[in-house]
């Protein structure tokens, strides 16, 4: 029987180079995201299945789940980087990220937990926010902590049947999700994320690893030079006096 892996957020720069990983372990991967095209154009490059949902939404994500008859392990990638300063934010918006970060993990992982069998995993991917709150985005913060504290308590309900539940929060990462990010910054890859989790399928079931922090190096001789998000190059620009596009 082959091993089946769910990637929510399959579509994206990091739900992708997971399902790349997988696929290359030898995993039945499945796709899932919200828009169909992206969605379809990644499965082919993988040659993956796909179906399209809102994890957010337990109807929706009902159907990926009834496209596999078990689920060995689920990479939760979906998620969304929105937000403004508190006294700004309109609590719709704060709402929305709440919904797609953390709401999400609840849906995906109630539906996917009947099918796992014992040494399946469930990787959550958080971020460094979690941990330390960003500046102007205190929903996005909010989520990922919120995310950090439910895997912390479903691993305590799921220990007893075997699976292992896995937190891996990475400071930034190179995704058009910085693109509004106003500072230059030292940034990962999406394949360090997916080659990190394709490790932890590596471990034997019985062992406990349940949170792994990366970053890139900012420093030394394998510090690579600081990225300019779209927003830090716009800024600048204005400062200066420039036209404001990308030199």
């Amino acid at each position: 029987m082959s091993k089946v892996a769910v990637v929510t957020g399959g579509s994206g720069s990091i739900g992708f180079a997971c399902g790349e990983a997988l696929a290359a372990a030898g995993y039945d991967v499945v796709l899932t995201a919200r828009r169909p095209e992206p969605l379809r154009e990644a499965a082919g490059k993988l040659g993956a299945r796909w179906v399209a949902a809102d994890c957010s939404d337990e109807d929706q994500f009902a159907a990926v789940v009834a496209a596999v008859d078990h689920v060995d392990f689920l990479v939760h990638a979906a998620g969304i980087l929105d937000g403004t300063f508190v006294r700004k934010e309109a609590p719709e918006t704060f709402d929305r990220v709440i919904r797609a970060n953390l709401r999400s993990a609840f849906v995906a992982t109630a539906a996917v937990l009947p099918k796992m069998p014992p040494g399946g995993r469930i990787v959550f991917v958080s971020s460094t926010a979690g941990f330390q709150g960003m500046k102007g985005r205190s929903a996005y913060s909010a989520s990922k902590a919120g995310m950090n504290a439910f895997a912390q308590s479903l691993a305590a309900e799921v220990a007893r049947d075997g699976i292992n539940v896995h937190v891996v929060a990475p400071a930034p990462v190179d995704t058009p999700m910085l693109d509004r990010v106003t500072f230059p910054m030292h940034v990962l890859r999406s394949s360090d994320v997916a080659d990190v989790i394709a490790f932890l399928d590596r471990l034997d079931p019985s062992v406990v690893l349940p949170e792994i922090v990366l970053r890139a190096a900012a420093e030394g001789p394998l510090a690579s030079e600081p990225i300019m998000p779209e927003a830090a190059v716009l800024k600048a620009n204005r400062s200066a006096g420039r036209p404001e596009d990308r030199p």
